[in-house]
């Protein structure tokens, strides 16, 4: 019977697995909600709304996924090192050929 049961199994569901989360959906959301930014005003140097809230976007987007990606790997380390078996350690021999 492997001693890996239901029991001894880390949460699935983590804050730091929701944060992630919420940084991959975002942007998602941001451009799929077109009423929230089909306008024209106000305009940055020239550029129609409409435009720059898209171009602004695409930065944004950038950094959430570079932050969901450090995330991650951090979540990663961590589960790694907590279900790493730590090394036994070995008896000790006595030193200088006593023995009882």
């Amino acid at each position: 019977m492997p001693e890996d049961t239901e029991a001894s199994r880390e949460p699935v569901v983590t804050p730091v697995r929701v944060v992630i989360g919420l940084c991959l959906v975002a942007p998602f959301v941001a451009m799929l909600w077109v009423g929230s930014y089909a306008k024209t005003d106000p305009a940055f140097i020239g550029i129609p709304f409409f435009y720059w809230y898209q171009m602004a976007w695409v930065l944004i987007s950038t950094l959430l996924t570079v932050t969901a990606y450090k995330l991650w790997q951090r979540d990663q380390r961590g589960r790694a090192a907590a279900s790493a078996p730590s090394a036994p350690s070995a008896p000790s021999a006595p030193k200088g050929g006593e023995s009882r």
